[in-house]
């Protein structure tokens, strides 16, 4: 009696773990929906990324959009490494060199995507107004310790880091044609890209955040355009068009070339 009740239990133990899903399978299923990989290949001084950036990225945080976003920012632009000491050569001249070292260096000593973001947009901020060489303003302004970037932007540790985002640009499959080059989920949006946030709630596969509604009401014609295709459509908009029907933001913009 005593080992039917033993094989009994055994049974029903096993019974209910055949029920449970392995930990991979449940982590699978409520983490939900992959973020839309977005990436900026920008740098520092040139006025296309920095009004960019402030004007038209730093709303995703406001929107809600970023929930939804794996974002990158990648601060080398169209600098050039010369050999054979790896020196970089930056487009704007050596003071986009150090801002552009210290934006690295605020994404290294901060991981935190609200941390870093929020240093880099307060320093192109500053660009804007033409203050950058205020840009030590920018860790009282957000509260944070200048320690870690300091002792970082000019040394060894944060020219390795410049040179690696020097790597990462380069590597660029197409190669970028200028600055701010943006890409989402893998694809450069070109001369398209103050518009990155129809791509991005066109490549999210999960139900469209309330952003994604707004956007879709207050643009419908780039929301019909962006679905004509199959996925998501990479080449420019038919931007002529889009001006004679839509408000003109929408619109043709320039960008720093090579």
């Amino acid at each position: 009696m005593a080992r039917d009740l033993r094989l009994l239990f055994v049974l029903l133990v096993l019974s209910a773990a055949a029920l449970v899903p392995p930990p991979a399978v449940a982590a699978s299923a409520s983490a939900g929906p992959a973020k839309v990989p977005l990436a900026l290949y920008y740098e520092s001084l040139c006025p296309y990324c920095s009004r960019f950036i402030v004007n038209r990225l730093a709303g995703i945080f406001d929107d809600g959009l970023i929930d939804i976003v794996d974002l990158l920012l990648v601060p080398y632009g169209n600098a050039h490494v010369r050999e054979p000491n790896n020196t970089i050569n930056c487009q704007h001249g050596p003071y986009e060199c150090i801002l552009n070292n210290v934006e690295a260096c605020a994404i290294d000593a901060w991981p935190d995507l609200n941390v870093h973001f929020g240093f880099i947009n307060c320093v192109e901020d500053l660009v804007m107004n033409n203050k950058q060489e205020e840009w030590e303003s920018c860790f009282k302004k957000q509260n944070l310790d200048p320690k870690p970037v300091m002792e970082c932007y000019g040394s060894e540790h944060g020219q390795k880091l410049s040179l690696e985002y020097g790597k990462q640009t380069d590597a660029l499959v197409p190669p970028h044609k200028y600055v701010p080059w943006v890409v989402v989920d893998g694809e450069p949006l070109y001369d398209d890209y103050e518009n990155f946030e129809a791509y991005v709630c066109k490549a999210y596969k999960g139900h469209p955040p309330k952003a994604c509604q707004e956007l879709s009401r207050q643009y419908p014609i780039v929301q019909q355009v962006v679905k004509a295709s199959n996925g998501v459509s990479y080449d420019s908009f038919d931007l002529e068009e889009l001006d004679d029907n839509v408000d003109g933001e929408i619109k043709m913009v320039g960008a720093d070339g090579n």
